[in-house]
């Protein structure tokens, strides 16, 4: 016998001991809460019929198994293609303005200050898109410098339809402005695809990225959250050149 076909012959005794040891019990965890409600998920899971941009059939088959051990390899190794603003995810200043793309301001270059700290995770109390009234009527304080907006695009539940829709509530470029001239706030963070309303989709993004001081979360997952003051962490994946990225985004209570 080779020796390589001793280490195949080795990691298939091994696995199925392991498996027969567990038949029966396998069921693997899923939660959003842990720790006994001090740590929510507020990242969506990655699935083929979460809703995809300008896309009526989600985002179908992302994750393929090349390499499998029911087909003879010794581990089984998976590989996905995603496009970069899928599910919970970053925007980079690259997004939107293309001199910054040119000049490397990418994902890569966010600032992990501003992804991670205390956050304000508050309610919009309309129904309609986020304008500088709804902002001015939400009296978030200065001072603060990462907030969670909560829409009627959770109580939809948008973000778990396959097909993208544009009725989405977002920010106005009214909304924007307001936000970028009169609050401290760094972090701007929503729960559905984009952080701007789809009839102000380029113009508000500009505001919010032109000076490269406001990082853009999209995509969060603020369902069964109570609304207040937590610490967020977001981490997006560090992709050179990558003008968005998916990101597992987590919120703590202090």
């Amino acid at each position: 016998m080779k020796s390589g076909d001793g280490v195949l012959l080795w990691c298939a005794l091994a696995v199925a001991i392991w498996a027969a040891k567990g038949q029966g019990s396998l069921v693997p965890p899923r939660r959003e809460v842990y720790d006994n409600g001090r740590i929510f998920d507020i990242s969506h899971r990655y699935q083929p019929d979460m809703p995809e941009w300008e896309s009526n059939d989600g985002i179908g088959q992302f994750l393929w198994l090349p390499k499998s051990m029911k087909n003879g390899s010794i581990a089984n190794n998976s590989e996905m293609k995603l496009p970069t603003h899928t599910g919970t995810h970053v925007d980079a200043p690259g997004h939107v303005f293309d001199h910054y793309f040119d000049a490397g301001f990418d994902v890569d270059s966010l600032d992990l200050h501003i992804l991670n700290g205390p956050a304000l995770l508050v309610d919009v109390p309309t129904e309609s898109n986020i304008t500088a009234q709804a902002m001015e009527s939400l009296n978030i304080p200065r001072g603060v410098i990462r907030v969670l907006f909560r829409t009627l695009n959770t109580h939809r539940r948008l973000m778990f339809q396959k097909e993208w829709d544009t009725s989405y509530v977002g920010f106005t470029v009214d909304g924007a402005k307001w936000l970028v001239e009169n609050t401290d706030i760094k972090l701007v963070g929503i729960d559905y695809l984009s952080v701007a309303a789809f009839d102000y989709l380029i113009p508000s993004h500009l505001v919010f990225l032109k000076d490269r001081e406001i990082i853009l979360v999209e995509g969060l997952k603020l369902d069964d959250v109570p609304a207040g003051l937590y610490s967020v962490h977001c981490l997006p994946l560090r992709l050179a050149g990558a003008e968005g990225s998916p990101m597992r985004c987590i919120l703590t209570k202090n």
